[in-house]
């Protein structure tokens, strides 16, 4: 059989099965028991399966995981984060398009809180939507940029996603997570300076309104109280990435402590609290090292009948500039990204692109960010983009899926020209993490 039949039998059944509505987990496992029992002898094949899922999640790289979903969880359920929206909301003033850029400033400040894509829509969702329909903010401009602003979780450590596409593609996860704080914060800025200019040439679609002066003094105070605070537990977890004194694992059980500190001096910790967090961080958790066993053994299967190395040299034998290589794996990304969440789209295309990223002497850290950024991107994209979805479950009755679609348009093609700045100028992904202390 040759090596594309052996594929399109994986890639084939796989995609049967999820079109089924079979979790993302158990098709894996499926196909991994039915390619490892034909492929690699039976019963001795199961056997390599059982070691092959130890190995997978065995190991300290992926501690940091867990670690990060539960700082998320305590900042939600302790309701620390809400507290940060409203300071934020005192320094906005009467700039153009003011909720709309509370939305990003409050987004990029979650992604560093929590690194949780679809509880930052959420949250951002049911709290500043209501408001927003109710200074009379036109559809685009009130969901449009908390869509956009709560997937930043993605791109701006720390960043749950980001230590798997790491550990899976064999790359540091310290230096990947330092090397997307520039394009995270470059893509919020973009943003923000749409945000201005659109409601700047169209008053409409973002009517300005009178806000009660505050004082000065109390923002400050409001500020050294609960956003100083909360930012200083990132500086701690990437700084000390950053300066080498601490492993990403190390330094994301030291950041997840200092939630825990915080939330019990604001007075918010309590058993019901510790219990929803930890709960829900677990119940994810889960979910996320099942599926990660299932792509580990696909990848080796996959590697082990040939299909990685014969796709490998088809593409090294392309007789293209290596950019348009490049662009054409961001396009497969693009399209998957319509209909499966991320971590899905990582399992199924990394054990391919990572090869091809080696032979083609791309810098791994590079092509991560890159790859994040278009995971990034997949929260928005129409028709089955899960930023959508979130959305849709928590806004107004009125609000239509082609409402929503037509305000994450503008928001994609955003995020397609800061993939371009990257694409073209690998520094703004590089230059971070070559100042590291090894």
């Amino acid at each position: 059989m040759e090596w594309w039949a052996y594929m399109a039998f994986f890639f084939g059944g796989l995609g049967v099965l999820l079109l089924m509505g079979l979790p993302v987990a158990f098709a894996f496992t499926l196909i991994n028991i039915i390619g490892v029992y034909s492929f690699w002898g039976g019963d001795i094949g199961l056997s390599q399966l059982i070691l092959s899922i130890d190995s997978s999640i065995s190991t300290f790289v992926l501690v940091p995981v867990p670690m990060f979903i539960l700082m998320g969880t305590v900042m939600f359920h302790s309701g620390v984060a809400y507290k940060v929206i409203d300071v934020l909301d005192e320094w906005m003033g009467r700039i153009a398009g003011r909720l709309s850029l509370l939305a990003v400033g409050a987004g990029a400040l979650l992604a560093t809180l929590t690194g949780v894509a679809m509880g930052s829509v959420a949250m951002l969702g049911s709290t500043l939507a209501p408001e927003m329909e109710k200074r009379g903010y036109a559809k685009s401009m009130t969901l449009g940029p908390i869509l956009a602003s709560g997937s930043l979780a993605i791109m701006i450590p720390p960043s749950a996603l980001g230590v798997i596409l790491a550990s899976l593609g064999k790359i540091s996860v310290g230096k990947l997570l330092i090397g997307i704080i520039l394009p995270g914060f470059l893509l919020a800025a973009v943003y923000a300076a749409y945000i201005v200019i659109r409601c700047t040439l169209q008053p409409s679609i973002a009517p300005p309104y009178d806000v009660p002066p505050t004082p000065i003094g109390r923002r400050v105070l409001d500020t050294f109280r609960y956003v100083v605070p909360l930012l200083s537990v990132i500086v701690v977890v990437i700084g000390t990435i950053f300066m080498g004194v601490a492993t990403p694992t190390e330094a994301a059980a030291v950041g997840t402590l200092l939630c825990f500190i915080l939330a019990k001096a604001y007075g918010k910790l309590s058993w019901k609290v510790t219990k929803r967090a930890v709960g829900a961080a677990a119940s994810i958790t889960v979910m996320v090292l099942i599926i990660l066993t299932g792509s580990a053994a696909f990848s080796q299967v996959l590697a082990f009948i040939g299909v990685t190395s014969a796709i490998t040299n088809l593409v090294i034998d392309m007789d293209v500039h290596p950019i348009w290589i490049l662009i054409l794996m961001q396009v497969v990304l693009i399209f998957l990204g319509m209909f499966l969440e991320q971590t899905s789209i990582v399992l199924v295309t990394l054990p391919v692109f990572m090869p091809i990223v080696i032979a083609m002497g791309w810098d791994p850290v590079w092509f991560g960010a890159i790859m994040l950024l278009n995971l990034e991107l997949a929260t928005l994209s129409p028709p089955f983009g899960l930023a959508l979805f979130v959305m849709k479950g928590i806004a107004t009755p009125d609000t239509t899926m082609g409402d929503i679609y037509r305000a994450a348009l503008p928001f994609v093609g955003l995020n397609l020209l800061v993939m371009g700045i990257m694409i073209a100028f690998p520094d703004v992904v590089l230059w971070l993490p070559s100042l590291m202390v090894r």
